[in-house]
């Protein structure tokens, strides 16, 4: 499966004028934040190759992020470990898809949105799309931009926090990752209301 622009085509002929693709990243890790992007493309000059993120290269997302930038109007915000323990990783990430859409430049007027459920305080009119990552060019546009920002936050923390090896796990819980966190203990960016840092405090 290859994302097209169909669902876009479709809310335009709804009669919307600037759609834009919501998706987020860091839902499963145990530490840093969930990252969201909103992107509303210029349907005649749509990046070639876009995808669901998880299925390009570091340097094909790399290549799309900074095309992305030049001729798409992109938003990319957060919410921090401790919104999502306060709030639960569903709200927390729902909470990031509505700050990524509010900081577009120019406001969408309709949002297509990754998963199967709209965030509650949305105030436009949007769909959720299951796997929309791989089937709406817009969504995949935002899985991408949310990954490369949510990956360079990792490579930050994994300098100022050395051996968890979130330069290389993103903060999920692999193997070395959990060794770590019986060794060394849990950082300020470990999310202490997921199971296996709960367990540890």
């Amino acid at each position: 499966m290859i994302p097209d622009y169909s669902f876009e085509q479709a809310a335009q002929g709804r009669g919307f004028l600037r759609i834009a693709g919501v998706d987020e990243v860091g839902r499963g890790p145990l530490a840093g934040p969930v990252t969201a992007a909103a992107v509303v493309l210029d349907p005649a000059r749509i990046p070639e190759g876009l995808n669901d993120s998880k299925k390009l290269t570091k340097r094909a997302r790399a290549r799309l992020y900074e095309e992305l930038m030049q001729v798409a109007d992109v938003s990319i915000a957060h919410a921090s470990v401790e919104e999502i323990d306060r709030l639960n990783i569903l709200r927390a990430s729902h909470l990031a898809m509505t700050r990524a859409l509010a900081g577009l430049k120019t406001p969408a007027d309709y949002a297509l949105i990754d998963g199967n459920m709209l965030p509650r305080d949305l105030t436009l009119p949007a769909e959720a799309i299951i796997k929309g990552d791989a089937r709406s060019q817009s969504i995949s546009a935002a899985s991408i931009m949310a990954k490369t920002c949510r990956d360079c936050v990792m490579l930050s923390l994994a300098q100022q926090h050395p051996g968890y090896g979130w330069e290389t796990n993103m903060g999920y819980g692999s193997k070395s990752h959990m060794m770590a966190l019986q060794n060394l203990g849990v950082t300020p960016h470990h999310r202490r209301s997921f199971k296996p840092v709960h367990n540890m405090l």
